[in-house]
């Protein structure tokens, strides 16, 4: 066996492989894709045929394959399935996947100025980040006509409180983004909890390029195909459809067909919001491993977004609209 010499720090392979440090380490610690050396200060180190791994394996995700499938692929495997790429026309159905436009409008110059760098694009392998809107603060946004349609609004603010979430809201609102991101600087506790209870993701500074990226990827579909199969969902996980309540009026609706496959969907849907918000707060919690939990958001809240397309079939399917279910009845209490 042929002795790979150790002579590059994670962010020479990052810079070289054009691959964001930070997904290289989701790369080598979910998918164990790497197994580097280290030094004895603890550094970790990394190989020329680590760097070569590295640029096939963003090369091949561009094409369409998922990192989980190829990630312990050996070098040869890549090879060769880079080979066929360059080699054999695609079949229909196959053609090579297309990156998805992601149009951002941003208030605050400054974020503006870090979206459009290369440490925060490169993290996106299935998005094309395009810069839709940028206005200096909430008051320019609010008296502005947006000109381009955006599937996200990013706000970078000084101070949080109630009268600015009811102004990002209006802005949302009226030019129909799907969801919100806001970074500050100080707030009240109260404030910030509000927001995140209207489902906007709520960060405070500081926020490093990577935790950034992560805050975006987190409101994503996780598959980044799921447009084509899902026209109905977009790009971005879209907010809840249906509240607790009109869940938990599902399972108790009288049955036309012989299984319960509502009870049982409607009951998933509410364990996977509960999970999508838990993660929620581990990403707001634990910026080190931001990463992690911005997978595991995007996630859950894809599940939870089919699921509902799910439901949204058999509710019709039995001629029931959800939300317009009266409340169920207690039963009367025993004399």
């Amino acid at each position: 066996m042929i002795q790979q010499k150790l002579m590059h720090r994670i962010g020479v392979i990052g810079k070289l492989a054009e691959v964001p440090v930070s997904t290289l380490r989701v790369w080598e610690s979910r998918y164990r894709a790497f197994s580097p050396g280290k030094t004895e200060g603890k550094h970790r180190l990394y190989s020329d045929q680590d760097l070569l791994k590295a640029t096939l394996l963003k090369q091949l995700c561009r094409k369409g394959h998922a990192i989980s499938t190829i990630a312990q692929l050996d070098l040869k495997q890549l090879n060769e399935l880079q080979q066929r790429h360059a080699s054999a026309p695609a079949a229909p159905g196959q053609q090579q996947l297309q990156p998805q436009t992601l149009a951002i409008a941003v208030v605050g110059m400054g974020l503006a100025a870090r979206i459009e760098s290369s440490k925060f694009t490169l993290s996106f392998l299935h998005n094309r980040i395009t810069l839709s809107e940028v206005h200096t603060d909430i008051d320019a946004a609010k008296n502005a006509e947006f000109e381009k349609p955006a599937q996200i609004l990013l706000v970078k603010t000084s101070t949080l409180h109630e009268v600015l979430m009811a102004d990002i809201q209006a802005i949302a609102s009226r030019n129909q983004i799907a969801r919100t991101i806001v970074i500050y600087n100080y707030g009240t506790q109260r404030a910030a909890e509000a927001m995140k209870r209207a489902g906007i993701v709520v960060r405070r500074e500081p926020v490093s390029d990577h935790e950034l990226a992560d805050l975006v990827s987190s409101v994503l579909l996780a598959d980044p195909a799921g447009s084509a199969g899902n026209p109905g969902l977009g790009i971005t996980i879209p907010m809840r459809k249906y509240s607790e309540d009109a869940l938990a009026r599902a399972t108790l609706i009288p049955n036309k067909v012989q299984c319960e496959c509502i009870r049982h969907v409607a009951e998933t849907i509410s364990q996977l919001a509960s999970f999508e918000q838990y993660s929620k707060e581990c990403l707001n919690q634990s910026p080190d491993d931001s990463h992690v939990h911005a997978h595991l958001v995007s996630v859950s809240g894809s599940a939870r977004a089919m699921f509902e397309g799910a439901l949204d079939m058999v509710s019709k399917h039995l001629g029931i609209d959800l939300n317009t279910l009266a409340p169920p009845q207690k039963a009367p209490a025993a004399r």
